[in-house]
């Protein structure tokens, strides 16, 4: 069923434009309590964002409005007025997404298929990683997501090696007091020069059941071509026991909307590390693709791709070539200014 989706602008006076389009409602529910992400390394809090959402349900609109409160990973949370907010919102804050495909790992040179086994990269895919980090090294990062499992993780992690504000990603670990009580830095300068990394299992690649640990080759040729394909590039067939695009796409873009999208809007730069399927579920949230454009839509290994989010709305600016190719930063002012700025740190 087709859906309606407007996608208001921020501003009090400005309306709404709506699309229409075969692709689902995700973040069908951002009315929620505030999401507090805490840890004695970093504390993060969301509040809600506030936000206009109309989808579909049925021939009925409905509108999903929430607030946000400022974020901060080092210093104390302050939560403003509606009325300071909708003015903070106006002056239309920008911010950097990168979204990242984790390099090669050990399945995929064996041609396996992975889902959501957790196997590290391989030496390809370390280099990989780190070829995405210098493509990516003067672009602002200020949080990291990645998926739960450590191919993810580790393409992170190297990536930022590279990255020229030599800030150092640290994994939060929130699960229970005593982590949260070893976790804990004691140097608000040292706070400074860190990134706070967030693991979620929601970012995973989707599930592919029983095809898991199976030579993709052996299994065409024990199932047939036509439903091995069927299995891997339809949008809501799932394989044996295991998650369809759309599924993988529920938990995929639903995080994003709840927990990612927020820091966005205010001023945040998030890079995220995740995989083919939860990737590509996002990026048909983020360019309103339907569900016959995501299904041909093709993420090579270790290479970044960069959104602008200004004013409410995500413009895609493809991925950066590298640290001495200017014409990405050229795209708007701040990461021009942020460029310039490195420069002059680095001399």
């Amino acid at each position: 069923m087709d859906a309606a989706v407007c996608n208001p602008s921020l501003g009090p006076s400005s309306s709404s434009s709506c699309y229409v389009s075969s692709r689902p409602s995700f973040c069908p529910d951002l009315r929620r309590s505030s999401v507090r992400l805490s840890s004695e390394v970093f504390k993060v809090k969301i509040g809600r964002l506030e936000r206009s959402l109309c989808r579909s349900s049925g021939n009925k609109l409905s509108a999903v409005i929430a607030s946000a409160s400022q974020t901060s990973v080092s210093d104390p949370i302050s939560t403003p007025s509606r009325n300071d907010l909708s003015d903070s919102l106006k002056k239309s804050n920008e911010a950097s997404l990168i979204l990242i495909r984790h390099g090669e790992s050990l399945w995929n040179e064996k041609n396996l298929f992975t889902g959501s086994v957790d196997v590290p990269l391989t030496k390809k895919g370390v280099e990989e990683a780190i070829q995405a980090g210098k493509r990516i090294s003067n672009i602002p990062v200020d949080m990291i997501y990645t998926s739960s499992l450590i191919r993810a993780q580790m393409t992170a992690m190297l990536a930022m090696t590279e990255h020229r504000q030599q800030k150092v990603p640290i994994i939060l670990h929130d699960e229970n007091e005593r982590a949260r009580t070893w976790g804990r830095i004691f140097s608000e300068e040292t706070k400074k020069q860190s990134i706070p990394v967030v693991t979620a299992w929601q970012l995973n690649e989707r599930m592919y059941g029983e095809l898991q640990g199976l030579n993709k080759q052996e299994t065409v040729e024990r199932y047939g071509k036509e439903q091995v394909h069927e299995w891997r590039r339809s949008y809501d067939i799932p394989p044996p026991n295991g998650e369809s695009l759309a599924m993988c796409a529920q938990r995929a873009v639903t995080y994003f909307c709840d927990e990612i999208e927020p820091q966005l809007f205010i001023g945040k730069n998030v890079m995220i590390a995740a995989h083919g399927n939860s990737l590509r579920s996002i990026i048909m949230y983020l360019d309103k693709l339907t569900t016959q454009e995501v299904i041909s839509l093709e993420l090579s290994t270790g290479v970044p791709l960069l959104y602008i989010f200004k004013e409410g709305r995500f413009v895609r600016r493809g991925s950066p070539v590298g640290p001495t190719e200017a014409g990405v930063y050229a795209y708007t002012g701040k990461l021009a200014q942020y460029r310039q700025k490195l420069d002059e740190m680095s001399h």
